[in-house]
C-alpha cells in the first residue's frame, strides 16, 4: 500500500483529501502546515507528497526546500496543490523540484490521474536505479576480485621472495623486486582510489541538495592545466611501459576559468590521456584539443586504437570491460564512468565518438565559472 502525506491548512479540504485518496487504496496522513509537514515526512516517510503552497508557520515553498537538502527525503515525489497557478509560481516550484501541480478547483479523478501518473513514473525511475545497482553489482564481481587479486599477488609473492631469500639476495636483484612491489601497490592504490571516488560521486548524484558542494572550486588556466596534464599522463601512464610522449599533439586554446575544481579536472584529464595511452598502439597520434564554445569551454581527447562498437558505448559504466580476453589491458572501466560522472555533476557533458579499429574521440564540455 502506497504512503501518501496530504499537507494542507484548510482542515475540511484536507480531510477530504485523505478520504478520496483511502478510497483509492492508498495509506495516507495529514499535516496542516510545511514545518509540520517536514517532521511527518521525516516519520512517516511517505512514497509522494501532496502540499499547499500558501499556508501559515511555513509555506510550501520552504518546505520543499528542507525536504529537498534532506537525503532521507530528497526524492520523495511532490505535487503542489494550489490555486496559485501563474507560470511565475509554477516555475519557482519546479526549480526547487516540484514533481507537479493539481489547480484548486479540482475534481477527484483529475487529483487521482496525477497521484496514479507520479507513483507510476517513480516506480519506474527506482526500477531503473535497481537495475543500474544491480548491473554494477555483477560487474563487480566479474571484474572487481580480478583487479585486486592481481597486484596484491605480486606484492604477496616477491614479499615472500624477500623473507625466504633474505641472506643471498643481492642489492641489484633486491632493487629490482623493489620495483615490481612498488608498481603493484601503485595499480592497487589507484584503483581503491577510483572505487572511492567513483562511489562518493554516485551518491552526491543521488542527492541532489550535496551535488552543489562540489561546485566551489574553479579551474583558473585552462590551457595550462590541459597541456600539463597531457604531457604528465602520457609521459606517466598507467603502467609506465605505456609512455607515449612522442604520440602526444597538443591543439589548445585559451579560455576563462570553468565552473570545475582544478581537482577534479585533473582527474578528467588523468583519465581520459590514459585511456588514449592504454587502448591505442605506440607511434600512433594522441590528439588533445581545446576551445570555447557558446556552451562552454570543450575539449577532445582522441586516439587511433581499438575503438568501440555503438553497443559498448551505450552502456559504459563502473566495471564493464569489452574485450578483456582480445586486448588484455588492465582496468576496471571506472575511468569513463567517473569523467562522465564528473561532468554532469558539474552541470556539463560528456560524449564519445569510436569507431573499431578507427580509434575513439572524448569530448568533454565545462560551463564557465559565474562571474564574481
Amino acid at each position: 500500500m502506497k504512503k501518501i502525506l496530504v499537507v494542507e491548512d484548510a482542515k475540511a479540504l484536507r480531510r477530504d483529501i485523505i478520504e478520496m485518496l483511502g478510497y483509492e487504496g492508498y495509506q495516507v496522513e495529514g499535516a496542516e502546515n510545511g514545518q509540520e509537514g517536514i517532521e511527518r515526512a521525516r516519520d512517516y516517510r511517505p512514497d509522494l507528497i501532496i502540499c499547499d503552497i500558501m499556508m501559515p508557520v511555513m509555506d510550501g515553498y520552504d518546505m520543499l526546500r528542507e525536504l529537498r537538502k534532506d537525503h532521507s527525503t530528497s526524492t520523495i515525489p511532490f505535487i503542489f496543490l494550489t490555486a496559485r497557478a501563474e507560470r511565475g509560481d509554477m516555475r519557482q516550484g519546479m526549480e526547487l523540484g516540484a514533481d507537479d501541480y493539481v489547480t484548486k478547483p479540482f475534481t477527484a479523478s483529475e487529483l487521482i490521474k496525477t497521484v496514479q501518473t507520479r507513483l507510476e513514473k517513480q516506480a519506474v525511475v527506482s526500477d531503473q536505479a535497481e537495475k543500474k545497482m544491480q548491473a554494477l553489482r555483477n560487474n563487480m564481481l566479474l571484474a572487481l576480485p580480478h583487479e585486486l587479486r592481481t597486484p596484491l599477488n605480486v606484492v604477496l609473492g616477491f614479499s615472500d621472495l624477500l623473507i625466504l631469500d633474505a641472506d643471498t639476495i643481492t642489492p641489484p636483484r633486491i632493487a629490482e623486486i623493489a620495483g615490481y612491489v612498488n608498481k603493484a601497490a601503485l595499480r592497487l592504490y589507484r584503483l581503491v582510489e577510483n572505487y572511492i571516488l567513483y562511489m562518493q560521486l554516485e551518491l552526491v548524484n543521488q542527492n541532489p541538495g550535496q551535488q552543489q558542494i562540489m561546485m566551489n572550486g574553479i579551474t583558473a588556466n585552462v590551457k595550462n592545466t590541459i597541456e600539463d596534464q597531457a604531457r604528465h599522463w602520457t609521459l606517466n601512464p598507467h603502467p609506465p611501459t605505456l609512455k607515449r610522449t612522442d604520440d602526444l599533439v597538443l591543439d589548445v586554446a585559451e579560455g576563462k576559468p570553468l565552473a570545475l575544481g582544478e581537482e577534479y579536472m585533473n582527474k578528467l584529464l588523468e583519465e581520459l590521456i590514459d585511456n588514449a595511452c592504454k587502448f591505442s598502439p605506440p607511434g600512433t597520434a594522441i590528439t588533445v584539443t581545446g576551445r570555447e564554445t557558446p556552451s562552454g569551454y570543450t575539449f577532445t581527447v582522441a586516439d587511433m586504437g581499438h575503438g568501440m562498437t555503438t553497443e559498448q558505448i551505450a552502456t559504459i559504466g563502473a566495471y564493464i570491460q569489452f574485450d578483456r580476453r582480445i586486448l588484455e589491458q588492465q582496468g576496471t572501466g571506472l575511468g569513463l564512468a567517473i569523467c562522465k560522472l564528473l561532468a554532469e555533476l558539474h552541470g556539463g557533458s560528456l560524449s564519445i565518438k569510436s569507431e573499431t579499429d578507427c580509434g575513439t574521440q572524448v569530448t568533454v564540455t565545462l560551463p564557465f565559472a559565474p562571474h564574481e
